[in-house]
């Protein structure tokens, strides 16, 4: 049912009558910085990420204006909340950054919407297919990979190491994780927890039910597909772990904020495992260094994790300035220079070139990122995306219904059908 995902984009069609007004006046005033041949020297770009994510891009961005002195940067950035809120209202309006960083979840509905333009400027050569493949739509290719990536989990080596106890090893089960956290929370003091609760989050669940057969949660066609019986067993689990206070309480997991050092569960000491790309890993190590490790997902019949991309750079559609826009992100991906910048901030680089040129030099925080890529590589499920709309379902639409879940708002099986619902008025 698309109605819900038409009204949205309605809605900040309308809301974004003013910004049209805006982006006149701001093209208006551009044009006095235009070259002879009419077009902007000016290119805008917008990212979501960590401090250090945010240090490297924008000192390849001035590596890129010394090589190209008529190029001037408008920078827009945050973290990721509230970046989609503010992508969606722009690109609405016309009105987006010319280089937009995005992200596999959201890839679909952009390009199914006209939103991203096809790029046919930068060289893929030296990337592996299959990653050039995750940002074709329709056979044509409209985001360029910046980094390969694993999904699995991210835990505090040196409390393990003070606790005196094992360390989790990929190869590792659910049930071997379960376990784990039952024995390690009574040596904790109050108030610090083994796990985050993953009640709310859909991707950690996904692994979860792709390690049990059941596939991913939309099948191919973009259908509801989470099964039902794997779900109400995930979800159960959880709500033993809450009772025997293994997990966060509900209150403390949604008041997360991701990456911030004072409100992340993991970098305020809150808890001592959590998910993670790895691609994420830096946001971790470089605010104390030496303390977290990665490990592949764990597995049941099957194995829990995947490759996936870790972002994507699109162009925007309106974009006046396509071609300079399609330059910038072939250097970003194959300049040495701009590589040695940027390391693994965005992931493991995808130029395999520049890869065998970088991993003789990788220090431990790469070669944890690369070690989770190549640990996940062998048995990895298949990277689904999901259909359009599945990243609004996924950030806030299962989000809500797990928090009425921890919260003893709604009883399972009740969940179970709102999610049904949920998906319905949201994907597709």
């Amino acid at each position: 049912m698309r109605k819900n995902t038409c009204k949205k984009w309605l809605v900040l069609l309308i809301a974004s009558v003013l910004m049209l007004s805006l982006a006149a006046c701001s093209a208006s005033s551009n044009n006095a910085n235009s070259d002879d041949n009419g077009s902007s020297g000016k290119l805008r770009i917008v990212w979501w990420g960590s401090q250090e994510r945010h240090d490297a891009t924008v000192k390849v961005l001035e590596l890129y204006k010394e090589k190209n002195p008529d190029i001037t940067f408008e920078m827009e950035y945050s973290g990721w909340d509230g970046y989609w809120d503010k992508l969606a209202t722009q690109s609405a309006a016309k009105n987006a950054p010319d280089i937009i960083q995005m992200d596999a979840q959201f890839f679909q509905e952009y390009a199914s919407r006209n939103q991203l333009a096809e790029l046919d400027k930068v060289n893929t050569t030296d990337i592996d297919q299959s990653l050039v493949d995750s940002g074709k739509y329709n056979d044509k290719l409209y985001s360029i990979a910046l980094g390969n990536n694993a999904y699995g989990l991210v835990y505090n080596k040196s409390v393990f190491e003070k606790l005196g106890v094992p360390l989790p090893e990929a190869g590792w089960t659910w049930d071997d994780l379960f376990n784990m956290a039952k024995e390690i929370q009574p040596k904790l003091e109050e108030g610090k927890y083994v796990l985050r609760d993953f009640t709310y989050d859909a991707s950690i669940y996904e692994m979860y039910q792709l390690s049990k057969g059941k596939g991913h949660l939309s099948k191919e066609d973009g259908s509801f597909n989470i099964d039902k019986e794997t779900w109400l067993e995930w979800v159960n689990i959880f709500s033993e772990l809450r009772e025997l206070g293994v997990v966060t309480p509900p209150d403390v997991t949604v008041s997360e904020q991701e990456y911030d050092p004072k409100q992340d569960l993991l970098l305020n000491n809150t808890v001592l495992i959590k998910q993670s790309f790895a691609a994420q890993f830096p946001s971790y190590d470089s605010v104390q260094p030496d303390t977290y490790e990665l490990v592949k997902a764990p597995r049941s019949e099957e194995a829990g994790g995947y490759l996936k991309p870790s972002m994507f750079w699109a162009v925007s559609e309106h974009s006046k300035n396509k071609e300079e826009a399609q330059k910038f992100i072939d250097f970003f991906i194959n300049d040495p220079e701009a590589a040695e910048i940027l390391g693994v901030t965005r992931g493991i680089p995808v130029s395999n070139t520049i890869l065998d040129s970088m991993k003789e030099n990788f220090g431990q925080s790469e070669l944890s990122q690369l070690t989770l890529i190549e640990e996940t590589a062998p048995d990895g499920q298949i990277f689904n995306g999901g259909p359009k709309g599945w990243g609004d379902f996924q950030n806030n639409g299962y989000r809500q219904v797990g928090e009425e879940l921890s919260f003893g708002q709604i009883e399972p099986e009740a969940a179970y059908e709102q999610l049904k619902k949920v998906f319905e008025d949201m994907v597709n």
